[in-house]
């Protein structure tokens, strides 16, 4: 286990800011990065993935991934959750094989839309749908679905389908073929090192729990190489990660950065945060490194919420210190604040404020 210069709490703060806030740059540089980006298909006021690019990527605007998508390099995908990461990652996890097999007949059925796609090329889900004519099913969240669009999802889960771009919201997809994988106990050992690798660079510094919780999370992406991810995961805790404990909790990063660098300054802009940035994804993390429980309530009961339907995070400096809701009717914003503890005072937070929501009405404006 590498050892360096013992960080402080307040060392892992800044560091975990400074490490994914880097200087604006391209969007396929950016999203190189990162390694990842979480997507999700609330827009209040746009969508989580366009609200972390934003930080990141220059002149950035709402939906710039979207339309530039087919352009780039990169990939609709699954890692520990569902999002955007560049595509040569997929070959760590692909030819996917799902943990929950289909029947026979639902094997039928998706080797027949399969077959469609690869005739006919790119295709929506309603075109699809028009042709076979599947009917409903009962979704994973107990709800009714289209078929059709539920067969599309699972060959794209497989890894027998890719989405080419998006109509309106909607996935078009195309048939693809992955390469075959190096399926020897060293080739699996080797991407199974990977994968932990590239969330660990995406979601460090990182208590054990959360190291932990998050590699359980690699089995969405990566279901087959469970038994190789916990098997990487005792060997990067032991031998290739850096670590310390603060107050009881361990904490990994990668042995080549130093969170205790004096390099990692906060400068003096105010972020509105997606739910799922970098920064704050982390719950457990969230709430050790800024003492008080932020939660993501979109699908709490509305009476129930205390932060609102889609709170962002405010990140001022390297302290998160409260959170917005935000809405733009006709194209002006409406932001209602919350705070953690007393708001802070003074022209310099008025400033910043102000200088924010100009950023995000500008991200918000068309092209």
């Amino acid at each position: 286990m590498h050892r360096m210069a013992e960080p402080t709490l307040d060392d892992l703060r800044r560091y975990a800011v400074a490490r994914t806030l880097f200087t604006p740059t391209t969007l396929p540089a950016a999203i190189r990065r990162l390694g990842f980006v979480q997507a999700d298909p609330i827009r209040a006021p746009a969508r989580a993935q366009d609200l972390t690019l934003r930080h990141r990527v220059k002149d950035y605007r709402a939906g710039d991934l979207e339309s530039r998508y087919s352009r780039l390099a990169i990939e609709e995908d699954c890692l520990v959750n569902y999002g955007f990461l560049p595509r040569e990652h997929l070959a760590l996890m692909h030819p996917r094989e799902s943990k929950r097999a289909w029947d026979a007949d639902t094997q039928r059925k998706a080797a027949e839309v399969l077959a469609y796609v690869q005739a006919h090329g790119p295709v929506h889900p309603r075109q699809v749908e028009l042709h076979f004519a599947h009917g409903r099913v009962t979704n994973y969240w107990g709800g009714a679905s289209n078929a059709t669009t539920h067969l599309l999802d699972g060959l794209h889960y497989r890894g027998l389908l890719r989405v080419v771009r998006r109509d309106s919201g909607t996935r078009v997809y195309a048939a693809v073929a992955h390469p075959p994988a190096d399926d020897s106990p060293a080739g699996r050992a080797q991407r199974a090192a990977a994968l932990i690798a590239l969330v660990v660079r995406k979601y460090a510094p990182l208590p054990a729990a959360s190291l932990t919780y998050l590699i359980r999370l690699l089995g969405y992406g990566a279901p087959h190489l469970a038994a190789q991810t916990q098997a990487a995961l005792r060997i990067a805790r032991d031998e290739e990660l850096a670590s310390c404990r603060i107050d009881g909790t361990t904490w990994y990063w990668p042995a080549d950065e130093k969170p205790a660098s004096k390099r990692h300054a906060p400068d003096d802009a105010l972020r509105l945060l997606a739910p799922f940035d970098p920064v704050v994804w982390d719950r457990r993390r969230f709430e050790l490194l800024w003492g008080w429980t932020y939660k993501f309530e979109a699908y709490t009961p509305a009476p129930q919420r205390r932060f609102g339907y889609y709170a962002l995070p405010l990140l001022w400096h390297e302290q998160v210190i409260g959170w917005a809701n935000v809405s733009a009717p006709g194209g002006q914003l409406q932001p209602s604040f919350g705070y953690a503890a007393t708001p802070p005072r003074g022209a310099a937070f008025r400033a910043a404020r102000d200088d924010e929501l100009q950023r995000m009405t500008q991200f918000l404006a068309p092209r």
